[in-house]
């Protein structure tokens, strides 16, 4: 096998990881000896052993002179587990092949350094971009302490979220769905506006198998949520923010002892400053947020500059009416160079639905 095809494996190995080791990077390693796998591991959850030390203990004989492939490069720092190098380099791996440099400034080319200085082979940039794909999340969220988010929109093929009565139950077939649960599991949060509370009561939770449960948000300005909603009932169960910028004492002690936990938030033209939301939420560890709206949060978090990626789910159906829903509410841009401009495009299908992902260009 080749270097690509072991860091591959590192790679489907890093992947279990997902939604287990938030606000930490998926990482999978390989070890190599003579052509042979003798050991695999990977991160399996937030502040347990590094898929390094893992890949190590499941070794079946002795790494020393072997080759570990691993998609992202080596701490050297103290943390919650210790570093990866000592491990690496106490158990005579000879050869290290990185996938990604990692961005953390308690690392960033000091993991390398460690190695290289030990008499290790140190070689970088295997399947670069897919690692660094797989962990777009972690690396915006280490370089700007913000979490990274996704405005996820399913539409029908003329651009309506919700027919004119406002039935949207189901725009998508069942596999469009249930690959929009496996991005809530991704994230560390899924956040939707009070409108979306008052219309549908949702649960916001990820019904996958092995799911993991995102931290549910509610933009709810002037705190109108129904103190009997299911978010509400629930918050015991799946923690739930409730962000706001107008405080009702009364409500928000009814709230707390129910497990809601109430954020102030400063107000920019009496709702929630959405930018300072991203600031509160990436100070709680709170590494990824998954917009689903509805359509006057979508308008604010672009206006915000807050949104990384947009997902759109288009489904073969056409709704019409000039007062059906669109995924995107408020005025919306004069001009045509006013636009919120997306780049990177790709394309996926599940049943007859396709989904569409773009980067969003930060101005």
């Amino acid at each position: 096998m080749s270097d690509e095809a072991f860091m591959r494996q590192a790679i489907t190995l890093a992947k279990q990881g997902t939604g287990f080791v938030n606000p930490n990077p998926l990482v999978g390693a390989v070890i190599v000896k003579d052509g042979n796998i003798i050991g695999e591991g990977w991160h399996e959850r937030y502040g347990e052993a590094h898929a390094e030390r893992n890949a190590l203990a499941a070794c079946s004989e002795s790494p020393d002179g072997a080759t570990m492939y691993v998609t992202l490069e080596p701490c050297c720092h103290e943390g919650k587990q210790p570093p990866c190098t000592k491990a690496i380099i106490s158990a005579g791996i000879r050869r290290v092949v990185i996938g990604s440099d990692d961005p953390n400034p308690l690392v960033a080319g000091k993991g390398i350094a460690a190695l290289q200085a030990a008499g290790i082979t140190v070689e970088k940039g295997i399947c670069k971009d897919e690692c660094d794909s797989m962990n777009a999340i972690f690396f915006h969220y280490i370089t700007t302490k913000m979490p990274y988010v996704i405005m996820k929109i399913a539409m029908t093929a003329d651009g309506k979220t919700a027919t004119r009565a406002g039935f949207s139950r189901w725009i998508t077939g069942e596999e469009a769905r249930r690959n929009v649960h496996e991005t809530r599991k991704r994230c560390a949060g899924i956040m939707v506006g009070i409108g979306t509370v008052l219309a549908d009561d949702p649960t916001l939770t990820c019904r996958v198998e092995n799911p993991s449960n995102p931290v549910r948000i509610i933009c709810d300005s002037n705190l109108q949520i129904p103190t009997d909603c299911k978010l509400v009932m629930t918050a015991n169960d799946v923690p739930t923010y409730v962000a706001c910028c107008r405080m009702d004492r009364r409500k928000v002690d009814f709230l707390e002892k129910r497990g809601v936990h109430v954020l102030e938030v400063i107000s920019t033209d009496g709702r929630v400053n959405l930018k300072s939301l991203m600031r509160r939420l990436g100070s709680l560890g709170i590494d990824s947020v998954l917009l689903e709206g509805g359509a006057a949060l979508h308008e604010a978090a672009l206006r915000a500059g807050i949104v990384q990626k947009v997902q759109v789910y288009i489904a073969p159906k056409i709704f019409g009416g000039v007062s059906a829903k669109s995924a995107v509410g408020g005025l919306g841009v004069y001009e045509v160079n006013e636009a919120y401009r997306l780049t990177s495009p790709s394309f996926e299908r599940f049943g007859d639905d396709v989904l569409l992902q773009f980067d969003v260009i930060q101005e």
